[in-house]
């Protein structure tokens, strides 16, 4: 006797893992695009400091002060790169066959968490990582060497006078694990709930551990050290929209625009400390 048997399809879709944005702790807002495509940023020099002549000029000087010295102001210019963009349809009968489940609003959701936010993610970290102004030989970090290493890129920091508060350590989950196994670090966990909710968990060294996805990260990353002040990352715009049986389409259009780029200052690059490594030690 053949017994057909009921196949149920329940109203969940299996979604990806996911993780929320992170680089608004690494990176700042300090520079408007609005109006504009490009934006330049002045660059100016200092004066040297010399003996003041309490007895008369020196000898070729007509000050006291010395020897009278011109600034120079150069710019850096800074174009948005990031221009990216996407568009899918969602038919009326596959939304009511579905049970709902492909729905124009929970797929835009979806397209902005799991392929949006990883893109500029993943972009952002890059430009950091690629634009640090401190760069030390690869290495294969290990339990017995990663607190070194470590305090060897704060201490890099503290001599070029980058600010002690603000820092923000990133590492991959798999150099998390050389941390926790070290016996040399210790790092302090009890993390307010408004610092969990930004992703932060655990203080080293007076820094934030902020740990980061490997696939949002370049190939040889180990960890970076970074101030806020040194990474500009703006987005200019950032448009989604639905349309409803839009000509041509029985049902929903959805559509997304993001234009967004990050660059780092020249004067403040030595606020980031890149720590690459070797293939043994990913």
């Amino acid at each position: 006797m053949a017994i057909s048997l009921v196949t149920q399809y329940l109203p969940y879709v299996d979604e990806l893992f996911t993780k929320e944005s992170k680089k608004s702790m690494l990176t700042n807002q300090d520079l408007s695009w609005t109006g504009a495509h490009t934006v330049k940023v002045y660059k100016v020099t200092t004066a040297g400091m010399n003996d003041y002549g309490r007895s008369g000029p020196a000898e070729g000087n007509w000050s006291r002060y010395g020897q009278v010295q011109g600034l120079d102001a150069t710019t850096e210019e800074f174009t948005l790169r990031k221009d990216r963009s996407f568009t899918f349809a969602v038919d009326k009968l596959d939304k009511d066959e579905t049970g709902g489940t492909l729905a124009a609003a929970s797929a835009l959701a979806r397209q902005v968490r799991e392929v949006v936010i990883p893109e500029v993610d993943t972009y952002v970290y890059g430009v950091m990582t690629a634009g640090a102004g401190h760069k030390p030989a690869t290495l294969a970090l290990t339990s017995e060497n990663i607190y070194t290493a470590i305090t060897d890129a704060n201490t890099a920091l503290d001599n070029a006078d980058v600010p002690e508060t603000g820092r923000v350590l990133v590492v991959t989950p798999d150099t998390y694990l050389l941390m926790k196994r070290c016996k040399d670090v210790t790092m302090e966990t009890d993390i307010g709930n408004d610092m969990r909710l930004k992703g932060v968990i655990a203080n080293l060294d007076g820094t934030v551990v902020v740990k980061v996805p490997k696939n949002r990260l370049p190939d040889d990353f180990g960890f970076m050290i970074a101030h806020p002040v040194a990474t500009v990352a703006p987005t200019k715009l950032e448009d989604y929209k639905t349309h409803q049986d839009p000509p041509g389409i029985s049902g929903e259009l959805v559509e997304g625009r993001i234009c967004y780029d990050a660059f780092v200052l020249e004067n403040k690059a030595k606020a980031i400390y890149y720590q690459a490594v070797t293939a043994a030690g990913k």
